[in-house]
């Protein structure tokens, strides 16, 4: 069983910056996709950002309109981790942020698309 674990959240003033990591250990993929999801109280769960890797150094990148030039994804290889940084933080954007993958790829944007998830971390986002 592939097991995800997010850390790296906490407080953060208006305007400021956070980096989130994602961990992954127990199975080894040969290629995955990974998502990030958020979920605060009163609202759905959305889509925040997606990394698509080909199985080489191809990837592609796609981000929910509400964070598109703020958040920046990428991943280290070396240490199983795909990274979220986050800047120019918003009150909107206080919510646990869940980390997810998938081998199969499809439409990334989409919760459906992923078989495997973490915990979550808390980002609070206070002025």
């Amino acid at each position: 069983q592939v097991q995800l674990v997010e850390s790296g959240g906490g407080l953060v003033q208006p305007g400021g910056s956070l980096r989130i990591s994602c961990v992954a250990s127990g199975r080894t993929f040969s290629a995955y996709h990974i998502g990030w999801f958020r979920h605060a109280p009163g609202k759905e769960r959305e889509f925040v950002s997606a990394l698509r890797w080909s199985g080489d150094n191809t990837y592609y990148t796609n981000y929910a309109n509400s964070v598109k030039g703020r958040f920046t994804i990428s991943r280290d290889n070396a240490k199983n981790t795909v990274y979220l940084r986050m800047n120019s933080l918003k009150p909107d954007d206080t919510a646990v942020y869940y980390c997810a993958a998938t081998m199969s790829g499809g439409n990334l944007d989409s919760a459906a698309a992923y078989d495997y998830w973490g915990q979550g971390t808390q980002v609070t986002v206070s002025s």
